[in-house]
């Protein structure tokens, strides 16, 4: 049965990539035919292993990965929609998770040292991608955590489907909190809401706590959603909620 989706991954050491697919969501997307994922080392692409790099023109410290090994490993995958993993991408996020996985075949190319030629970048990538604003030691670290989040979102990744759903940024809101037994830990105590078996005003307190987690840690996602008139109400509750908590208390004589 051919895969719905296939992941190509080109990297200097792709045995970082390959422990994750062992496990969790995506084994199970594996197993299930649904998602191939495809490692090539680029060592060998290269005209010998120690020819896979050298210096940049124009001086400098460093290493650049040469375009010839790479262009070889496109070349295997049968090419696809590519991706550099490269600090100067398009920030990642859930929303672009979503639309990667429109193109079912997705290839990665994993960055090193210095980088990769521009030749490759400016001729035959079609996105450059990055996780974060900070440097990683190479583009296999990222592209397990693109695997990662790409992987839980395809068709038998999760046991329970609504989990997903209801994840961080979903719904571009932050999740909501959470509690399992004991009904109480060191003197805390579940919100009794959460025990009371009334579903609807359940699922109202879990909305008004997303969004209380949303603008208190990540107020600028609040900017870019449309929100419900419930859900302006119930911003506004949280907002003279939290006013009346940091107004000082009058203290007596």
């Amino acid at each position: 049965m051919k895969p719905e989706w296939v992941f190509d991954f080109i990297a200097v050491f792709p045995e970082l990539i390959q422990p994750v697919l062992q496990f969790g969501p995506l084994k199970r997307v594996i197993e299930a035919g649904t998602l191939k994922v495809r490692l090539f080392d680029l060592k060998k692409f290269a005209d010998s292993p120690k020819e896979i790099d050298d210096y940049p023109f124009g001086g400098g410290p460093g290493m650049v990965i040469k375009p010839e090994p790479i262009k070889r490993a496109l070349e295997k995958t049968a090419w696809g929609y590519v991706i550099y993993l490269s600090p100067q991408g398009e920030k990642f996020n859930q929303e672009l998770a979503h639309r990667l996985l429109e193109k079912r075949h997705l290839v990665f190319i994993c960055g090193r040292y210095k980088g990769i030629d521009e030749r490759i970048v400016g001729r035959y990538v079609d996105m450059e991608l990055s996780i974060g604003d900070y440097i990683l030691s190479g583009g296999e670290i990222a592209a397990v955590v693109v695997l990662d989040v790409l992987g839980r979102l395809l068709p038998d990744a999760m046991g329970n489907v609504d989990s997903a759903k209801s994840d961080s940024f979903e719904n571009r809101l932050l999740d909501t909190p959470y509690y399992t037994r004991p009904r109480e830990f060191e003197g805390m105590k579940v919100p009794e809401i959460l025990l009371s078996g009334n579903h609807q005003e359940i699922e109202k307190w879990r909305r008004k706590e997303a969004l209380r987690r949303t603008l208190l840690k990540r107020p600028d996602l609040l900017e870019n959603i449309e929100l419900s008139p419930d859900d302006r109400r119930l911003l506004e509750e949280i907002i003279k909620e939290v006013l009346a908590h940091e107004r000082p208390h009058n203290k007596g004589n």
